[in-house]
């Protein structure tokens, strides 16, 4: 897996967003304590509203800041935007009231979610082969969970000298090393799309996204990880911090077992991969966090708390990080811009639910109640995820087309049929394929 970064371009993109999530990590540890500084108890709920706020700026801003970017060079516009939240996040320290948490949090998501998209279509063009991406993904997990592993013990050690306002002087310093090593590579520009306009441009990727079969099962299994991870993100703090009485560092150890099972997953999936079926894998993972999310409602101390958080990481590492495959797989080139912004945008509706839910009805209903509704939400999209993404899933389908003029390049090589052409190649939705093929 560590093979890949022996390509320069990739190894720099790697280390900026290694350390982007390092700084990203501490202030999640921070934002928490500042929650719990400002409202006390209902820290959850207050920590459920801001993360709702951060999802509903990445579904609404990342679809049009990408069809906007589509003619902006890669390079400036992810150094732009990592100074931009170097700059916003040194605002936190200083806010007095839950509000203005709020403001900040909007305004720093807005630029994440132009962000993240633009990264992540960028890596397929660098590593153009499917295996290296695969595991290109596999670190990329690694990276996401190492912080969430290591991230949290910093800030343990910090907050023994420091208070934890001056976490969020580390993830400023995070963002401007992010942009320090994307300055220093090349990257591949993106293919140039067909002129649409704005509003065409913006409804691509969700159209794509939408019409194919295994990115509508993604979907479900969006809502499915959001759930398990809404549980231990929005409710860490207040299960060890006034459910148990521990202190902060508590809930930064809690914390650090949930991304060190997400961590293991990252380590086993690239040769599962090479083996079994992306479906198959995934659904396991979504398993795994309907049984942990099923054990939150009992547990009993802080004790049992860790392995039950180290198997909701595993669930959540297993049922997530593939997905960059199947986005690969489900798009032209030209289009994964598009298509990686509509995973984003979605991914994170679902996170806009699951996030409030989990704050709120925590607060209002406790936590057993919470952890329950929520395996619930995750065993229902996990069901629909096994319906709506076909067993039997080829990259190569067979298809005519009835509509395409005869001297039209695209059908050179298809058979006449009765009613058009009919030829099999891989199959992605794009302007000659409008639809799904139906089965036979």
């Amino acid at each position: 897996m560590l093979g890949i970064l022996g390509q320069r371009t990739y190894r720099h993109l790697f280390a900026a967003q290694a350390l982007s999530l390092i700084g990203t990590g501490l202030a999640t540890v921070a934002l928490g304590l500042l929650a719990y500084e400002l409202a006390g108890a209902e820290a959850g709920a207050v920590l459920g509203t801001a993360l709702a706020i951060k999802m509903a700026a990445y579904v609404g801003i990342a679809p049009i800041a990408t069809a906007f970017a589509a003619h902006v060079p890669r390079r400036a516009l992810l150094v732009c935007l990592d100074l931009v939240r170097a700059v916003i996040v040194l605002g936190l320290p200083f806010v007095t009231e839950i509000w203005q948490v709020y403001v900040l949090i909007f305004l720093l998501q807005s630029a994440s979610a132009a962000f993240t998209p633009t990264f992540q279509a960028t890596i397929p063009d660098v590593l153009p082969d499917e295996r290296d991406y695969t595991r290109a993904l596999s670190l990329s997990r690694l990276a996401y969970d190492l912080e969430s592993l290591l991230s949290p013990m910093a800030a343990a050690a910090l907050l023994t000298v420091i208070s934890f306002h001056g976490l969020f002087a580390g993830t400023s310093l995070g963002f401007v090393a992010s942009a320090v090593l994307v300055v220093t590579v090349v990257l591949p520009g993106p293919q140039r799309p067909e002129y649409r306009g704005i509003y065409e441009r913006t409804m691509l990727g969700l159209r794509i996204y939408l019409a194919t079969p295994r990115l509508r099962g993604l979907l479900a299994l969006n809502l499915a990880v959001a759930a398990g991870g809404a549980m231990v993100i929005v409710n860490t703090v207040v299960l060890v911090q006034s459910e148990f009485g521990l202190a902060q560092q508590w809930t930064a150890l809690a914390l650090a077992a949930f991304g060190g099972g997400s961590m293991v997953a990252a380590l086993v999936l690239p040769r599962l991969l090479d083996k079994v079926a992306d479906r198959t894998v995934m659904l396991a993972g979504a398993g795994l966090l309907i049984f942990g999310l099923l054990g939150a409602v009992f547990v009993p101390g802080y004790g049992w708390l860790l392995p039950l958080w180290a198997g909701l990481g595993l669930g959540y590492g297993i049922a997530q990080t593939p997905a960059g495959r199947l986005l690969r797989r489900s798009a032209a080139p030209e289009d994964r811009p598009a298509l990686f912004a509509a995973q984003f945008a979605l991914s994170h509706a679902c996170w806009l639910i699951t996030y409030p839910l989990a704050g709120w009805l925590g607060a209002a209903a406790g936590l057993p109640a919470t952890s329950a509704v929520l395996a619930l939400i995750a065993a229902g999209a996990a069901v629909a995820a096994a319906g709506l993404w076909p067993r039997h899933d080829p990259d190569t389908i067979e298809h005519e087309h009835r509509s395409l003029d005869d001297g039209d390049p695209h059908i050179a090589d298809a058979a006449r049929t009765r009613h058009g052409f009919h030829h099999a190649h891989p199959f992605v939705i794009d302007s000659n394929h409008r639809n799904w093929p139906r089965p036979d």
